[in-house]
């Protein structure tokens, strides 16, 4: 919402009181729970967030340094909301929707200055309008009423206000229109034009939420094969500084295959989102070859800004997303981090004196928490059409401690948890993702696709993979008592194809061009590869061959390099057919 779209709204206004960083109270203002409000003689913008008789108190989503007692407020009488419509892919903004751009071109320079505002997105930029009713078709709130090319990758379908009436359509002509002008009358006098405004908190309605059964596919081993998110799931990545976090989110914006991808940096430190703006404009997507900016919109709230437009920026990013879910798109939403929105609404919270909960955290941060999550999901939407949000959240407990609140109360609501370890990350295994604590809620109902898709078989090899690492973890318990060489020979083979698993499967070179995206056919045949060296190496061992002779077969250590290899479905029949011959060779 920008200032300019309040000139016209009747004020009630009032003044400051008091400024405790953040959070001002006003006195004498006029308003209601969550109001936009214009702060000071800057026009700083604000929003309501608790009234108690003529006081309000307003936390503001910029620097309150030099504002003082006395300055006026100026209420809107609109919540916070933002600006849906062409132009919001390819496109980097703030907190609260400010294209930083746009911010910049105006003050001429790259340092933000207060009080300085756009739209969400440009009014006066003319697209393309092609109409997909005519007169006399019937149309009801949600429905596609024409589209337009946003991007190379994205058309962006123009639908009617969820909170319209509807009615027979009067006219509709295809042209060049800005987001203002009305593209389809309708016989009731409404008037629909590319621009929507929608509030922050609240979620845009829906027909139905409905079971996810397609696999969000990202392309790293570890979460297709392992752990799988679904299309319309919740996702979260807890792990302390150092372990991964960040970069395995930029690989799911890179390369899952959701159609949208919202990029929300929530309190990170400013140098992870400007990789993010130089890398993928040069990216191409892999579904496409056209650039992955083409289907991305970032939200950038660093650490070094205003501490309250951290606790916007996750439901600018979660309200995009269900926008284009509205279209019928697949969208993923990463949010990195919802650990730093709980410590800016600890700080709100602090500042207006509530009772603290757990570790200083608002009581209702279980609550916010499952707000958002809940947005996320599979929906049947008010137009007909099926669209998805996969909602995937870092957490960044303190000390890797993942007993913290934040970590503890996103496990309650999530399905899928990657865990990532400190002490794979400084043994330079990437992913860090630790398979002994991580877990998915979504296996049972995305098997039927991957056996459908990929192999009849997915589900059985898994479970292999899955009981291997197990007895591993079991093994090197005792290997660090004895050692290796007092167990048994099967549980030394046993510890040698753990490893195979391990550096082969599990680890993944996100900066190698080929390894740093592997489809499932890929995974899934490296994983075959790892089981027929178990089944011949057994096989071998219960002929009567020393397991030294069979871990030191020439072919196997091949079995690391699958993931690097282009070509890898004959590479694999190759591999296959040489441990074969070599194991069965030795007896």
């Amino acid at each position: 919402m920008s200032k300019a779209d309040t000139t016209d709204a009747e004020t009630d206004n009032g003044v400051i009181q008091s400024v405790s960083g953040p959070v001002v109270t006003a006195r004498d203002l006029n308003a209601r729970m969550n109001d936009v409000v214009y702060v000071g003689d800057e026009g700083l913008m604000g929003e309501v967030i608790e009234i108690e008789g003529d006081l309000t108190t307003v936390q503001v989503y910029e620097e309150t340094s030099g504002v003082g007692p006395g300055e006026p407020v100026e209420n809107t009488g609109e919540p916070l909301s933002v600006d849906l419509g062409p132009g919001m892919l390819d496109a980097i903004y703030d907190g609260v929707q400010r294209p930083l751009d746009v911010l910049e071109g105006k003050m001429g320079s790259p340092y933000l200055d207060r009080g300085v505002d756009a739209p969400g997105i440009d009014l006066e930029e003319e697209w393309a309008f092609e109409p997909e009713v005519e007169a006399g078709d019937v149309v009801e709130p949600g429905d596609i009423v024409g589209v337009v090319e946003e991007t190379v990758t994205i058309d962006h379908k123009v639908m009617v206000p969820p909170d319209y009436e509807g009615g027979e359509v009067v006219a509709a002509e295809a042209g060049s229109f800005d987001v203002t002008e009305t593209v389809v009358e309708l016989d009731n006098g409404e008037e629909v034009s590319m621009h929507q405004e929608w509030p922050v908190r609240e979620a845009r309605p829906a027909n139905d939420k409905k079971t996810p059964r397609t696999p969000l596919v990202s392309g790293q081993r570890i979460l297709d094969g392992l752990f799988p998110i679904a299309k319309g799931g919740t996702a979260a990545i807890p792990g302390p500084f150092g372990s991964g976090k960040t970069v395995t989110q930029h690989q799911l914006a890179k390369y899952a295959d959701a159609d949208i991808i919202v990029y929300v940096g929530c309190g990170e430190r400013g140098n992870e989102m400007t990789e993010v703006i130089e890398d993928f404009p040069e990216l191409e997507d892999p579904a496409n070859g056209n650039p992955l900016m083409a289907r991305t919109s970032l939200i950038a709230n660093t650490s070094n800004m205003p501490v309250a437009a951290r606790e916007s920026c996750i439901y600018t990013g979660i309200t995009i997303a269900e926008y284009y879910r509205d279209m019928g798109y697949d969208v993923a939403l990463m949010a990195d981090s919802t650990s730093r929105w709980a410590e800016a609404m600890r700080e709100i919270s602090s500042r207006l004196e509530e009772m603290p909960g757990e570790e200083g955290y608002p009581a209702y941060l279980a609550a916010r928490l499952a707000q958002f999550y809940e947005r996320a999901g599979y929906f049947e939407n008010i137009n007909g059409t099926e669209g998805s949000v996969s909602a995937i959240g870092a957490v960044s407990p303190p000390g890797g401690d993942f007993s913290e609140p934040v970590t503890q109360n996103t496990l309650r609501i999530v399905k899928t948890f990657w865990a990532l370890d400190a002490d794979l990350a400084e043994r330079r295994h990437f992913p860090s993702i630790n398979w002994n604590e991580s877990y998915s809620l979504y296996k049972d109902q995305l098997d039927p696709w991957f056996e459908d898709e990929v192999a009849d078989d997915w589900a059985e090899r898994r479970q292999w993979a899955v009981d291997v690492l197990d007895e591993e973890t079991e093994l090197q318990e005792i290997v660090q008592l004895v050692g290796k060489d007092a167990l048994p020979d099967d549980q030394q083979l046993t510890l040698e194809v753990a490893r195979y698993l391990r550096e082969a499967y599990l680890q993944q070179n996100a900066f190698h061009p080929v390894d740093t995206f592997c489809p499932p056919e890929k995974t899934y045949l490296m994983l075959t590869t790892i089981q027929t060296f178990n089944d011949e190496a057994f096989d071998a061992l219960d002929a009567g061959v020393p397991v030294e002779e069979i871990i030191d077969i020439e072919s196997a250590p091949q079995i690391n390099r699958i993931g690097v290899q282009e070509d890898y479905e004959e590479y694999v029949e190759d591999l296959k057919a040489e441990i074969t011959e070599e194991l069965r060779s030795l007896y």
